[in-house]
């Protein structure tokens, strides 16, 4: 009988790779179906594990069948991606009940033809996990004319899209891109942000110690815990709102609305509402904060994280911001936080690495920046815009920020350290824009512009 880890897994996999689904709404949906917390979390490690080691499990699959992946049907390589995962990268798990599951499973998804294949490649790569054939680390003395083999190190070995390791090794040389490489294959922590309209960081700690969960503070965070140890999400401290799941560079974009915050707030892309929430709390309850979304479902989402902080001074209001606000009265400051391609958070969201390709960067951006111009129209004059992403890449980044300065003469440009003092050092860049990166600070990569109306 195959392990019900392993068929909620398969389930997760098919799912992403026919393009219905991100991960996470993947995961969700299988885990709900099991009772058993082991194979929850067994069925998400191997979901997760294979999209962020997927280049890495082709190449050998690929290798030790005698086949290109295009050429098998897609049951067959989710099935061998998710066995040959285990086989390699979860070294507990006995060999024998892997290669077992893996050929009851293709009979069971109507591919008994392919069983006897699968069996053979799976047992091929099982006799040869101490010696794993991925293309070597680049020694010291490579040079320039070496490059192939570094994208095929970085796109391989590392498992990135070639497109975006070439980005990375042009941009950032080949030491950055490596540990940044490096960062988003390694499993992220959970991170937490206290509510203090609820409880302080440290009473949050304490609170969370009496349940058995181990915590420790964040770095550049003023609100945030990384678990440790245990089951944060499962106790009454999570149900009575005392905190929100939210990543320690997320955390750091409210800050840039300013400290305290401006009694006329709007956050125009405001769904989950971990910033909406992070800014109420700042705003202690007092002046107008406005929430806006689009889609019903993430208005929902909203309207129960705002309900979950306890804050009061939340107004929720479904709006379309590439699109004219319906606001007659201005902000004294707007924050979008825009969607974006998501490839500043591989570590979190490792399946954004393969579902996002470079010819969609244009219209991303080009959507991104009429989001900012809609947006400009309803800052005061003398108030403040906020510009943020969670991506990685210049063209969403400073290029969206240097083309609304350009089609918006009112607006000029402030400094993120001057917006607020709440920034750690070295979390600014040269150009004054709020900017982290793995590489640097172990944080996922979020990019922040601040901007002021011309009085």
């Amino acid at each position: 009988m195959i392990s019900l880890a392993r068929l909620a897994a398969y389930e997760i996999l098919t799912a992403v790779s026919a393009g219905t689904v991100d991960l996470p709404t993947a995961v969700a949906a299988a885990r709900r179906h099991l009772d058993d917390d082991r194979d929850s979390a067994l069925a998400t490690e191997i979901a997760s594990g294979v999209q962020r080691w997927r280049a890495a499990l082709d190449y050998r699959i690929a290798l030790f069948s005698n086949r290109p992946i295009a050429r098998l049907d897609a049951e067959v390589v989710d099935i061998l991606r998710m066995s040959a995962y285990q086989l390699l990268y979860l070294t507990r798990v006995p060999a024998s009940a892997v290669v077992n599951d893996a050929v009851d499973l293709a009979r069971r998804v109507g591919k008994s033809s392919a069983s006897g294949f699968v069996n053979a490649v799976l047992r091929s790569i099982t006799s040869n996990r101490k010696n794993w054939p991925l293309p070597p680390r680049p020694g010291a003395d490579a040079k320039e004319t070496d490059c192939e083999a570094v994208l095929d190190y970085l796109s391989i070995t590392l498992s990135h899209p070639r497109w975006l390791a070439a980005r990375w090794l042009d941009r950032l040389g080949f030491e950055a891109a490596e540990a940044w490489m490096q960062f988003d294959n390694t499993p992220a922590p959970l991170t937490l942000r206290a509510n203090p309209l609820r409880i302080t960081r440290d009473g949050l700690a304490s609170r969370l110690a009496a349940d058995e969960v181990r915590v420790h503070r964040s770095t550049f965070a003023r609100d945030g815990l990384l678990v440790d140890e245990g089951h944060a999400l499962r106790g009454a401290a999570f149900d009575e709102g005392l905190f929100f799941a939210q990543d320690e560079a997320s955390q750091l974009i409210p800050l840039l609305v300013g400290d305290p915050p401006p009694s006329r707030v709007l956050d125009a892309c405001a769904s989950p509402g971990g910033k909406t929430t992070a800014i109420a709390a700042a705003m202690q309850g007092r002046g107008l904060l406005v929430a806006t979304d689009v889609r019903d479902r993430r208005v929902d989402l909203l309207r129960r994280t705002v309900a979950a902080s306890g804050a009061t001074n939340v107004r929720i209001v479904q709006a379309d911001v590439r699109r004219p606000l319906p606001f007659l009265v201005p902000f004294d400051c707007v924050l979008v936080d825009a969607p974006c391609s998501g490839l500043g958070t591989l570590r979190r969201d490792p399946d954004i690495r393969w579902r996002r390709r470079e010819d969609e960067l244009p219209a991303l951006a080009a959507a991104e920046l009429t989001m900012l111009q809609r947006a400009a129209d309803s800052v005061a004059p003398g108030g403040r815009l906020i510009y943020a992403t969670c991506s990685s890449e210049p063209e969403e980044n400073e290029a969206v920020a240097d083309a609304f300065l350009a089609k918006k003469p009112s607006f000029a440009p402030v400094r993120a350290d001057r917006a607020t003092a709440a920034l750690a050092l070295g979390l600014v860049d040269a150009r004054g824009h709020l900017r982290t990166a793995p590489h640097l600070h172990k944080l996922e990569a979020f990019f922040g512009a601040v901007f002021t109306r011309r009085a």
